[in-house]
C-alpha cells in the first residue's frame, strides 16, 4: 500500500516581484543571465526581499529565496496597522506611510501592497512618491517598515 504524505504548510510564503532577463558583452560574445526579485513574508511581522542572480529563472529564484530568508526583519504591530506615520527616502524613491482605522485595508499600490501584505498588516494607507523602480520601491518600504518604533505609550499588541 502507497504511504499518505501529508504535506507540511510552509514557513514563509513567496512572491516574485519581477524576473529580468539581463546580458553582459564579452570577447567571446554576450553571456545572459536572468535576475529575480523575491518577496518573503509570514503575514504575522516577519518580511524579507532579495535579489538572485543566476544563468536560469528557477535557479534565480531559489537563490533570492535562500537571501530572503537571511534577511527577515520583524514589524512592529499596533493590532492590523503600523505605530505610526512615517515618511523614508531611499535612492530615487520614497514612501509615505500611515496608520488606518481597523476596516480600512491595505490601501497602497504596485509592488508596495505586496510588501504590506506579507508582513501581515491588515490596515495601511501609503503612498509610493518619486520613483517607478519596483527594486527601489521595494527596498524603500522594507526600509520604512524597520524604522518604525513602538512609543511609550502603546503596548505590543
Amino acid at each position: 500500500m502507497a504511504e499518505q504524505y501529508t504535506r507540511q504548510p510552509k514557513e514563509y510564503e513567496e512572491r516574485v516581484v519581477q524576473i529580468k532577463r539581463v546580458s553582459k558583452k564579452t570577447k567571446g560574445g554576450n553571456k545572459a543571465g536572468f535576475t529575480a526579485l523575491v518577496l518573503l513574508g509570514n503575514r504575522n511581522g516577519k518580511v524579507g526581499v532579495a535579489l538572485g542572480k543566476a544563468k536560469d529563472v528557477s535557479s534565480a529564484i531559489q537563490k533570492a529565496i535562500a537571501k530572503a530568508k537571511e534577511n527577515l526583519i520583524e514589524v512592529p504591530l499596533v493590532g492590523n496597522t503600523i505605530p505610526h506615520e512615517i515618511t523614508v527616502k531611499f535612492k530615487s524613491a520614497k514612501i509615505l506611510m500611515m496608520p488606518a482605522p481597523v476596516g480600512s485595508g491595505v490601501i497602497a499600490g504596485g509592488t508596495v501592497r505586496d510588501v504590506l501584505q506579507l508582513a501581515g498588516i491588515k490596515d495601511i494607507s501609503a503612498k509610493m512618491l518619486g520613483s517607478n523602480n519596483k527594486n527601489a520601491n521595494v527596498y524603500c518600504t522594507l526600509q520604512a517598515l524597520s524604522s518604525l518604533r513602538f512609543s511609550d505609550k502603546e503596548v505590543k499588541a
